[in-house]
């Protein structure tokens, strides 16, 4: 079981630490459950009414919550409670996770014109093949697959069964999490009277550094220029992302977020989950979109933009929706009223 003092937390975050310094913390969890050994934090005010009663031995909080948190007992100050919380499970993270193995898995399938770095680890049953650079200290987990001339960075980590095609490329620091596909064919036909044509997709894919993948996610590859991640950029579990997109630096999509080819979506976005973006379109930096919204036109300039219908009893949303379909025949009524009463 993994366990520090807290003068030792409290010199990898920084801050004021007020308490014991040699107090064993075992876990980080929730202020609900918490024991004597547990560092929890506190960065939403409307849970402070739980600060009071929780048995945990520490807790992070920002400069708002300092006495509040001090009449309680131990505490971490912080600039930023939340943030500081981050870090520290990432610091929990490092000292726990099991070390991956140096090498190459006597099972794993190579071609010999690859570069892998002699830091790198490559797991069980993976194929690795022609032209590939895997970069200093990079992690190919068990049975994941790497395409000709495609490239993963210095500390990247492939979980098991992730498929990086061919021209594909990953940054430094990058999380690929399972059942990833990167470098799928785009979704492109062409209408013929024989049936749908299809186009092939000669692009590829280009992610750059510290950029995290969720499980089942897929991007696919450009149709002639590549699809472009840049740096920082977060996906959730099960998003896609269609043919020549380009996302921007440090835009973050929740699970089941769907982004049809071409589009350009602006640096610092948030995407709510389950949302779509509509082909083509472009969204300016800072924009956020709202839980299950449809972007169906392009948005020019930051905020919060929400698209939704909203949920009812199926009787009253069928008597809404018949209102709204008619709602331009109804205006048209109304403004020939207002014109026979002026």
């Amino acid at each position: 079981m993994a366990e520090a003092t807290l003068g030792d937390i409290a010199a990898h975050l920084g801050g004021e630490l007020i308490g014991d310094p040699g107090l064993r913390i075992t876990r980080i969890g929730p202020l609900e459950g918490a024991t004597p050994s547990t560092i929890a934090f506190l960065a939403n005010p409307k849970y402070q009414s739980q600060l009071a009663s929780s048995q945990a031995g520490c807790v992070i909080v920002g400069p708002a919550m300092r006495e509040f948190a001090a009449a309680r007992g131990a505490a971490l100050v912080v600039p930023d409670a939340y943030l500081g919380f981050a870090r520290l499970t990432q610091w929990w993270a490092a000292r726990i996770r099991p070390a991956a193995t140096v090498g190459v898995h006597p099972s794993a399938v190579v071609d010999p014109s690859a570069s892998i770095a002699a830091s790198a680890s490559i797991g069980p049953f993976v194929v690795i093949e022609a032209d590939v650079v895997i970069g200093e200290g990079a992690v190919i987990g068990a049975q994941s697959f790497v395409g000709r001339g495609a490239s993963v960075g210095r500390a990247t980590r492939l979980s098991s069964r992730v498929t990086l095609g061919y021209g594909c490329h990953i940054g430094e620091r990058g999380i690929v999490h399972s059942g990833v596909v990167i470098g799928a064919d785009g979704f492109g036909f062409a209408p013929s009277a024989e049936g749908a044509v299809k186009i092939e997709q000669l692009g590829g894919v280009h992610l750059g550094n510290d950029v995290e993948i969720g499980a089942n996610t897929c991007i696919d590859r450009g149709a002639l220029e590549d699809t472009v991640l840049e740096d920082g950029v977060k996906l959730d579990n099960l998003v896609q992302i269609g043919h020549n997109v380009r996302v921007g630096a440090h835009t973050a999509m929740a699970g089941c977020v769907g982004v049809a080819g071409s589009a350009v979506i602006g640096s610092r976005c948030f995407l709510g989950g389950g949302a779509i973006v509509l082909g083509h379109l472009k969204l300016a930096d800072g924009v956020n979109i709202s839980a299950a919204s449809v972007v169906t036109r392009s948005i020019h300039q930051a905020g919060t933009y929400s698209g939704v219908f909203p949920i009812d009893d199926n009787a009253s949303w069928e008597k809404n929706a018949a209102t709204l379909r008619n709602l331009h025949a109804l205006r048209e009524r109304l403004r020939a009223l207002e014109k026979k009463t002026t």
